[in-house]
């Protein structure tokens, strides 16, 4: 969201964000900081909770005041939530004669449910009887999209595929830092991210490398005090570290190699910011994360701890070798710059709009 948005307002264009306060911590508070002023729409964060609820219709009403007050020309919803808000407030906008482009990107949201299951029947007819009120369906992943067709439908409406992109600055390599742990993970602590499957594996990888791993693990969520638990379950408590949220980039010094270890992804940012970056890395396959390495790549594991355990053992007994595995810069950059990001979601919004 910030690379779009500096994207944006550098192209000349009046920005807001409209999103939830209850979520993120002090790091997110000081990147929010850190835009405030480039903003002409301003930072509005009002409660949005992540699921179905009670609290939604106060929670509606109050960001439908908002973004009607803001009056934008165009509402890019982001998640299941976000764009159920973008697409049904543009809507009522509309009755009062506004001309509003109602665009929207899953990133996954409710395309994770199982579509056998009642909730994912039921999230999947919401999402065929959104579509009417949607002008463009913004794709982050081939997966995405594909998934969107199995489980909700052939879309009645202009869509298209955006790959998430990152800053030139972000391209820069990172060399790692004095001390640097074997292993780091980065990203929410939740199960859906696979900390446990990462927690595992490290237990188990270390007799077969015939020494001592340690790791170091980064972020933050309600389910971090079971994993504290499940590293002194395991006898890691002095191999493993717990950091709070910061920058990627920083996180990427601490550790010789990177690990994600999602059991389900859209088109993640932190995988893209660790190749840019010149980090080796260990990723599931899962979502479009093999459409960033390639089919075939020996960095993809299933989201399994013992094979996670094993390519863990490999990666380390020969760093240099497995890092020169990776994909390269150049290609990287060229896909997934945020110039290109920027550019092509541009595009949307215009023809969007002429609809």
């Amino acid at each position: 969201m910030r690379d779009l948005t500096e994207a944006q307002v550098a192209a000349g264009h009046v920005v807001g964000i409209v999103c939830d306060s209850t979520t993120g911590g002090e790091f997110e508070e000081r990147l929010f900081e850190q835009m405030k002023d480039m903003l002409a729409l301003g930072i509005h964060r009002t409660p949005m909770q992540r699921h179905v609820g009670p609290g939604d219709l106060a929670s509606a009403r109050r960001t439908y005041r908002i973004i009607k007050e803001l009056r934008p020309d165009v509402l890019h919803g982001h998640g299941a939530k976000g764009g159920a808000y973008a697409r049904l407030f543009g809507s009522l906008l509309r009755v009062s004669r506004s001309r509003v482009a109602r665009l929207y990107s899953p990133h996954g949201g409710s395309l994770h449910y199982d579509e056998t299951t009642a909730t994912g029947k039921l999230f999947f007819a919401l999402e065929r009887s959104m579509a009417h009120f949607t002008d463009c369906l913004l794709f982050v992943s081939d997966y995405e999209r594909r998934t969107y067709r199995r489980k909700v439908g052939e879309p009645p409406i202009p869509n298209t595929l955006v790959y998430n992109g990152l800053r030139v600055a972000e391209f820069e390599p990172v060399p790692i830092g004095p001390d640097a742990a074997d292993l780091l993970y980065i990203g929410m602590m939740r199960d859906l991210k696979g900390p446990d499957i990462f927690i595992d594996a490290l237990a188990a990888a270390a007799p077969r490398l015939g020494r001592t791993l340690s790791a170091v693990m980064v972020g933050d969520g309600d389910d971090l005090p079971r994993y504290r638990a499940q590293v002194k379950r395991l006898g890691l408590q002095g191999h493993v570290r717990f950091l709070s949220p910061m920058p990627a980039r920083e996180a990427f010094a601490l550790a010789e190699l990177v690990v994600v270890p999602s059991r389900a992804e859209a088109m993640p940012y932190i995988v893209l910011e660790t190749l840019a970056a010149a980090r080796p890395m260990i990723a599931t396959s899962v979502g479009g994360i093999p459409e960033i390495f390639g089919s075939g790549s020996p960095a993809l594991i299933r989201p399994d701890p013992a094979e996670l355990a094993g390519k863990m053992s490999e990666a380390l007994a020969d760093l240099a070798a497995y890092g020169a595995l990776m994909p390269d810069g150049p290609g990287l950059r060229a896909r997934f710059g945020a110039d290109v990001m920027a550019a092509e979601i541009e595009k949307a919004y215009f023809a969007a709009l002429g609809r």
